[in-house]
């Protein structure tokens, strides 16, 4: 391989959003060239990544029509129901998905499986390239072209940069993009647990003082926790000896599924909002983490971002069809003002339910077990928050909506 490269577009980042990024600009005939520092082989590894990821309705048809889920099939578990209740309280909030008649809400899958998949469907495409391990060192952008300096003395050079990077993108930093943080003073632990009873397919959050505590339904008799704890509390907690560790899981799960066993390992993230000024720049834009990151509350931080995949690569297929420059101010911008709002609404909800649920303040706590059992006693608001967490909501663009993008 010359070590000049050549491409239509380039991304910085092979995680989940960027790897479908490639795929679904792949498919419109173009060429991707992806650079990240961590090798794909390493990335598939049980012990790279223990998070799982509900993945919604809406992404599942995006990842049908890009030829990405024929690898994820045995893998997925459907979410059946969704139930929320508030710690101990008797008023609740349930999600059926049979009062809609629209199948699953959505599938958990691990976020193993899911590199997996995706490096399948990479090696598929002859028009996408993978460079890995590789280190970029230096940005050039200008109003023709963007060009990376990697470390191994490669260049690459095309009319559009996609940063895919991640909340610490090198990208975003790298154009001074102005970016909003906020630690919420908590951690997300993430851990996996074999039970003695089935969970029938449904999903459990519970709001608790210290923040949500998730139990998500994988394959099996088997679950996904999202224990989320004080910050000052979580060296304590992941420096338990394993039974102990596995004690605290079961107390907080209940007897509900029955005995519950710890696999695997266990993880902990601190968990922050963060969003940018802008999602694009000259010659390049920002899709997913690298442009908004918000707390796992509602489990959509990666439906987030491959919305922004899907609607960037239908604004790419649109400038194509009348011979617009990719990369041009025009199409760029058109790629913000389709996914600002939609971003912007959902990081506002999730940071509002944050607050509010976790905390034990006596009035704050009466008024939301109130709204949950109104909620749930209302069907068209009920079917209207139960077609948000299929991410069926808002003008979706085609691959959302299993169309596809060239006929």
């Amino acid at each position: 391989m010359s070590n000049n490269i050549k491409t239509d577009i380039s991304i910085i980042g092979g995680s989940l959003a960027g790897l479908t990024a490639a795929i679904g600009i792949a498919e419109l005939g173009l060429n991707v060239t992806v650079v990240d520092i961590i090798p794909i082989n390493d990335q598939v590894k049980p012990s790279f990544d223990g998070r799982s990821s509900a993945i919604a309705f809406a992404s599942c048809e995006m990842l049908k029509t890009l030829g990405i889920w024929k690898y994820l099939e045995g893998h997925a578990q459907p979410i059946l129901d969704i139930r929320v209740s508030d710690g101990p309280s008797l008023m609740h909030l349930h999600f059926d998905n049979e009062s809609l008649g629209q199948g699953p809400l959505g599938n958990m899958l691990e976020n193993r499986h899911i590199r997996e998949a995706l490096a399948k469907r990479v090696e598929e495409l002859d028009n996408i390239t993978v460079l890995t391990p590789e280190h970029v060192e230096s940005i050039d952008r200008n109003k023709s072209s963007a060009t990376l300096s990697l470390k191994s003395g490669k260049t690459i050079t095309s009319k559009l940069l996609l940063g895919i990077d991640g909340r610490k993108s090198l990208a975003r930093t790298d154009a001074n993009i102005p970016t909003s943080n906020f630690s919420y003073g908590q951690i997300g632990i993430v851990c996996s647990i074999e039970h003695e009873h089935s969970h029938c397919g449904i999903a459990h959050e519970r709001f608790l003082p210290s923040g949500p505590f998730a139990i998500l339904p994988l394959t099996g008799n088997r679950s996904s926790l999202v224990w989320t704890e004080k910050e000052h509390l979580g060296d304590t907690i992941m420096n338990l000896s394993d039974r102990a560790f596995e004690a605290e899981v079961q107390r907080r799960v209940g007897d509900f599924l029955g005995d519950v066993k710890v696999i695997g390992g266990r993880w902990a993230y601190p968990l922050t909002l963060q969003y940018t000024d802008t999602y694009v720049s000259t010659r390049m834009a920002l899709i997913g983490d690298a442009a908004h990151a918000i707390h796992p509350i509602a489990g959509q931080g990666l439906n987030m971002g491959l919305r922004d995949v899907a609607a960037f690569v239908e604004i790419l297929s649109d400038s194509m069809h009348v011979g617009l420059d990719i990369g041009s101010e025009q199409t760029l911008m058109k790629y913000q003002e389709w996914r600002r709002f939609d971003n912007a609404s959902l990081i506002g909800v999730t940071d509002i339910l944050n607050r509010l649920f976790s905390n034990d303040i006596g009035p704050i706590k009466t008024a939301r077990d109130i709204g949950l059992s109104v909620v749930d006693k209302i069907p068209p608001l009920k079917n209207f928050f139960m077609s948000h967490a299929r991410g069926t909501v808002g003008e979706l663009p085609k691959l959302l909506r299993g169309e596809p993008l060239r006929e």
